[in-house]
């Protein structure tokens, strides 16, 4: 009788832990193992999406807004859980993509060719990105594929950028952390957000970088961080993850202000400077996703090397 009970107990105690997990994050993972017939090649694709809002979607009151998150060199797409938790809490239908495999090449620099001799990299990036996209649309027909959200670290946001650069007319908005090889789009239709490392390992070529006057007049927001460059990952320490979070919390609001304030240098840092920071509201509960605006569709319904690396 007393293992019964304890085995009852335990029970309780293990679907309470899974209840605390839900009506706190609400956020749901699945993992999709695709293969691209036409390259044979395995694509490893993690989901996140939080529960409410992808109901919701299903029962056609709005479409969910969609992030595609690309790992950097070595590190797996399952180790940006703290981006992919805070675009899903916003929202969003996350997609984070293994964008490369134990069986290709090791990434290479190749000084005097068009990124560092990586094309072939970021076009295989851009070729997953639109596999999978195809697929969700078919898995997830309830999502907004038009205005993208591109997300990626070191490599991977080199692979971002290139695939906004390429198409601009699927991106609404950037985020980059530490990128190094593929210059920023310069777009005022389009929203970018880049964090930079303080790592002396990772240094970003030449003419990656926008000028002042053009991130001022295109309202992209360039943030100098005190981390390293390999800290920017599920592996970096949680202060780390948290700045960044609140940073991106702030970009994906609309709001100017944010933690990750610039020091005083004569290098662009962020392009708008922060605005004085308004009295702290009261918490309140989650709200409805608001980058991008949610397509109403029922309105009845809703009133390692620096120069071999992942760098």
């Amino acid at each position: 009788m007393k293992r019964g009970i304890t085995v009852l107990v335990g029970v309780c105690l293990l679907a309470a832990g899974v209840y605390f997990a839900i009506s706190k994050w609400g956020i749901r993972h699945e993992t999709l193992d695709l293969f691209d017939a036409a390259r044979q090649r395995p694509v490893a694709v993690d989901l996140a999406v939080r529960r409410d809002y992808e109901i919701k979607a299903e029962d056609g009151f709005w479409k969910l807004p969609v992030a595609i998150i690309s790992n950097g060199n070595t590190v797996k797409n399952t180790e940006y859980s703290f981006l992919a938790n805070a675009l899903a809490t916003k929202g969003y239908l996350v997609a984070s993509i293994q964008q490369d495999l134990p069986s290709d090449p090791p990434l290479m620099t190749k000084p005097g060719e068009p990124y560092v001799g990586r094309r072939e990299v970021y076009e295989k990036g851009e070729s997953n990105i639109l596999f999978v996209l195809g697929e969700l649309r078919k898995l997830k027909p309830n999502a907004d594929y038009d205005h993208l959200t591109m997300v990626g670290h070191s490599n991977g946001g080199d692979i971002s950028m290139y695939y906004a650069k390429h198409h601009p007319e699927m991106v609404a908005k950037v985020i980059t952390l530490d990128n190094l090889r593929v210059p920023f789009v310069t777009s005022d239709k389009m929203k970018i957000l880049s964090f930079r490392s303080n790592d002396p390992n990772f240094k970003t070529d030449p003419g990656v970088l926008p000028s002042t006057a053009q991130a001022v007049k295109d309202g992209i927001d360039i943030i100098k961080t005190p981390f390293q460059h390999t800290q920017m990952s599920d592996r970096g320490p949680d202060s780390v993850k948290e700045k960044i979070q609140q940073a991106l919390d702030n970009f994906l609001t609309d709001s100017s202000s944010s933690e990750l304030s610039p020091n005083s240098t004569d290098n662009l840092l962020i392009a708008k400077p922060p605005a004085a920071a308004a009295p702290a509201a009261k918490a309140t509960a989650p709200t409805a996703p608001v980058q991008p605006a949610p397509v109403v569709t029922n309105p009845a319904a809703l009133a390692s090397d620096p120069a071999h690396s992942g760098s």
